[in-house]
């Protein structure tokens, strides 16, 4: 009796210790996000070993998650990762772009808004300001907390902004895809011109360079202001720096196309930014202290790229939602490790927010589950499914519950067909009968659509941000003037500058994906 009383008292220290190991000490959080990378383009993944150094070099010191999951496209992923909810449950399914689109709205039964401008226009949508961010979380909890890149989730009212969801600090842009060069959005759906969008703190901001290479900069010089030697080496961090790259328009890369096509050398100066990020925790004295996490949005937008799963971005196969992920800590994390576990990007929510100690406790339910003993300790993952799309979303409902999967009318068993060629719907008519009835179950959940009367006006405005562009000045007039001026004035019947809303589940992207 008396063995086996010590036997638990050791247990209980032990797991104790293996939670405050990591817990108590509110590391630094740095979550690099890349933009339509493919499955198969990094390096630890079968690419080109000279494109990606410095991810492999991550992937080397830490963890390598093989079945880490995100949604579909850019902005659900980003709205998931900021709230630890399924993008149905905050309509963020749809991009706030879409409500601009016609044939994005006949799918919700709305038709392109008119503002009082008597002009077509978008109506206004992003992340509710009632959903509680992991950056509010982290806020609360003592961190520093800034978003370095692209945002995604509103564009023009200040509450959808970075610094009314929780940041301190912003830097980037707040659409979808920016030229990386002079960082205007090539149109404004219904608009068809051009948009000014590069801002610091929610203000205007005139640069020259690269935009994966400005984001980077901006990311160091954060970091270095937390060196020990500045003395506020105290206070947290939490750095997101959601990359725009690979993500098109790809224009001019300033270098490496005497070697490589345009992709390749957007891929390898994205590279060259995350190295210098992780260089400038270990260059800053930093990297005893800080986990560093390198994940994708989606999958990349050919299948090629996601090889060998089935899929593209835009999809709900495995290519379109398998994307790569690392988690590196050297003082908490063994080096070249793998994990096969399940895990969602709305766990990241609630395990950041157990790793800075900040509160879980709020009104609207997560979906996401704390993976800390999962990544930390090699325990089981909680985690049983996933939703990936219910109805009401311009994609097919899909689930993940086990080893099946479900997409529209197709079952998969992922156990013993990993790259979805044979559908075993009709060999399991059990199951697909189940998770088709609890995916049904799951699109109740989704709340009504709100605001849709709310409109942007006007609707070609020089610079995003509804305060921005009322005072916004000559110099960025000047920018958009010069780029509206090379864009074609006339279209086609039927054509528009931005791809269509998917047919029969499938969206045809031409070019890179603008």
């Amino acid at each position: 009796m008396k063995t086996i009383l010590v036997a638990e008292i050791v247990l209980f220290f032990i797991a104790c210790f293996s939670i405050s190991a990591v817990a108590n000490d509110q590391p630094n959080i740095v979550f690099m996000l890349a933009d339509d990378m493919g499955w198969n383009e990094p390096a630890f993944h079968g690419g080109q070993e000279e494109l990606t150094p410095h991810m492999t070099r991550l992937a080397q010191g830490g963890v390598r998650l093989n079945q880490f999951y995100v949604h579909a496209v850019c902005a659900p992923t980003r709205a998931a990762f900021l709230t630890g909810r399924y993008a149905f449950r905050t309509w963020s399914d749809w991009r706030s772009e879409d409500y601009g689109k016609p044939t994005y709205l006949k799918k919700l039964g709305l038709t392109l808004a008119v503002n009082e401008a008597g002009e077509e226009t978008r109506r206004l949508q992003g992340l509710d300001t009632e959903e509680r961010t992991v950056a509010e979380a982290l806020r609360d909890a003592g961190y520093f907390t800034s978003v370095i890149g692209k945002w995604h989730l509103g564009e023009w009212l200040p509450e959808h902004l970075p610094m009314g969801q929780g940041f301190d600090h912003q830097y980037g842009h707040y659409g979808w895809g920016i030229d990386y060069n002079n960082y205007t959005i090539p149109h404004n759906a219904p608009a068809r011109y051009a948009v000014y969008d590069w801002h610091r703190n929610q203000q205007p901001l005139f640069e020259q360079g690269y935009s994966t290479d400005l984001i980077a900069n901006e990311a160091v010089r954060i970091i270095s202001n937390f060196a020990p030697e500045k003395g506020k080496a105290k206070k947290p961090f939490f750095i997101y720096v959601p990359f725009n790259a690979i993500h098109g328009p790809l224009e001019e890369i300033p270098r490496y196309r005497d070697r490589y096509e345009k992709r390749q050398a957007a891929l390898k100066c994205l590279d060259d930014a995350v190295g210098r990020i992780v260089g400038a925790v270990h260059q800053y004295g930093l990297t005893e202290n800080t986990l560093i996490v390198f994940a994708n949005d989606n999958g990349g937008l050919k299948p090629e790229q996601n090889a060998p799963y089935r899929g593209t971005k835009n999809t709900n196969y495995e290519g379109g939602v398998r994307v790569p992920c690392v988690f590196s800590w050297p003082a908490k994390l063994n080096p070249g490790s793998q994990s096969e576990e399940l895990m969602h990007i709305t766990d990241l929510f609630p395990t950041f927010a157990r790793l800075g100690n900040a509160s879980l406790e709020q009104p609207r339910k997560l979906d996401g589950f704390d993976m800390t003993d999962v990544i930390f300790d090699g325990k089981r993952s909680p985690r049983e499914e996933i939703v990936f799309e219910v109805s009401g979303s311009v994609r097919f409902p899909c689930i993940r519950q086990g080893d099946f999967k479900l997409v529209g009318g197709e079952l998969y068993n992922l156990a013993s067909d990993p790259y979805e060629k044979q559908n075993v719907a009709e060999q399991h008519a059990d199951v697909f009968k189940a998770l088709s009835e609890l995916v049904d179950a799951y699109a109740k959940q989704r709340p009504p659509l709100t605001n849709t009367d709310r409109l942007m006006t006007p609707a070609l405005p020089w610079v995003y941000g509804q305060q921005e562009n009322k005072n916004a000045p000559n110099w960025v007039k000047e920018i958009v003037q010069k780029v509206r001026d090379k864009q074609p004035k006339q279209w086609a019947p039927g054509t528009t500058p931005w791809p269509q809303a998917p047919k029969d589940g499938v969206i045809i992207y031409s070019g890179d994906g603008r």
